[in-house]
């Protein structure tokens, strides 16, 4: 079965084509072929126009009839969708309608759809591999906010993110442990241009930092993470901002961006603290503060840990971070281990494929 895959993230789209033949491990098999398109650019910020349709279009249309399946990361499945599934009209519906509480994904994610309906054929089989689905798990104290219960009658709970991520890099972790995967407690820190924390146990999520949509949490690249929701209200009445524009200073102009007046690239805080910039410095100290302080809530959550689990661009390659956070974690939980694991999305997007097709056609 040839299988592509499209991981449309906040900031770029990454491709990959696999070819499967039998059930496939979590030992990530090398791609085919494989590319990724950067989303950074003046378009893209202003919000007018997503591109995404322009950068995969010549590689779609050379793939067409090369092709089995075509799978897509999908980032808000909402209260329904907490499986991968193929892409029926209900199922298209569904993400049209959550683009509202996950506007930097799930419209970009959409237009990919339908770049596949023109360049394959609308009768091209296509999953939806749901980011929220891992989370599924999340106990009710853990997803209910303490607002008004109506809110969870209206779909306002927490779903959480990253969780394909999240499920590879928990599974890959107990492989590399040994012992009883159902025992085991992880701390998952998926850290990239989008950043959460999740507590796992026994393979399943119990607790994670993003919630109602990927804002909430951690500080990011360029989004704020959790603040205040009275600061909100706050500049409403002061300077009488409106849902725009909070959003767009929430999700693109705040985090590493908002506070080093820099980039929202952690490569780039490096260098800038290496030249002596105090922002620079001040804008990594948060990010840091952040990850320690809801990795300790996690730790708490779970009641101890088996490992502390780094993923995702900067989990893997900032190692001042890691072992900063390493560091607090342990002096709480001495001897807790600590790995770092490849993300491997696009592989665990055609493992969810393989097995969602051959139950489709089982069916």
């Amino acid at each position: 079965m040839r299988i592509l895959v499209i991981n449309g993230g906040s900031s770029s789209v990454k491709c990959a084509l696999y070819e499967i033949s039998a059930a496939p491990s979590l030992d990530a098999s090398p791609a085919l072929w494989e590319d990724r398109f950067e989303l950074w650019d003046e378009e893209l910020e202003s919000g007018k126009s997503t591109p995404v349709a322009d950068a995969l279009a010549p590689v779609a249309s050379a793939m067409a009839g090369q092709v089995d399946v075509v799978g897509h990361r999908i980032v808000h499945g909402g209260s329904v969708y907490r499986e991968s599934a193929m892409l029926t009209p209900e199922v298209r519906a569904a993400i049209a309608q959550q683009a509202e509480m996950a506007p930097a994904h799930n419209r970009r994610e959409l237009e990919a759809i339908e770049l596949i309906d023109r360049l394959f054929g609308k009768s091209a089989r296509q999953v939806a591999v749901f980011d929220t689905a891992f989370h599924s798990t999340l106990p009710p104290e853990a997803y209910i906010y303490p607002g008004p219960y109506h809110w969870l009658e209206e779909g306002i709970r927490r779903y959480g993110f990253h969780g394909i991520s999240v499920q590879y890099a928990a599974g890959r972790a107990a492989e590399l442990l040994g012992g009883d995967p159902g025992s085991l407690r992880l701390i998952v820190c998926h850290l990239g241009n989008g950043a959460s924390i999740t507590a796992v146990r026994g393979g399943k999520s119990v607790d994670t930092t993003m919630g109602f949509t990927p804002l909430e949490g951690l500080m990011m690249g360029s989004r704020s993470g959790s603040i205040d929701p009275g600061i909100l209200t706050h500049l409403i009445r002061r300077h009488g901002y409106t849902a725009d524009q909070l959003d767009r200073i929430l999700n693109r102009q705040s985090g590493l961006l908002g506070i080093s007046g820099i980039s929202p690239d952690m490569r780039d805080i490096l260098d800038e603290i290496d030249r002596r910039d105090d922002r620079a410095r001040l804008a990594y100290d948060i990010y840091a503060h952040r990850v320690v302080k809801e990795g300790g809530a996690m730790l708490a959550v779970l009641g101890g840990a088996d490992a502390l689990v780094f993923t995702g661009g900067v989990g893997e390659n900032c190692g001042p971070l890691r072992e900063l956070v390493a560091a607090r974690l342990q002096s709480l939980l001495p001897g807790l281990r600590v790995l770092v694991i490849h993300a491997e999305e696009e592989w665990e997007i055609a493992r969810e494929c393989f097995r969602v097709a051959l139950s489709n056609l089982a069916g």
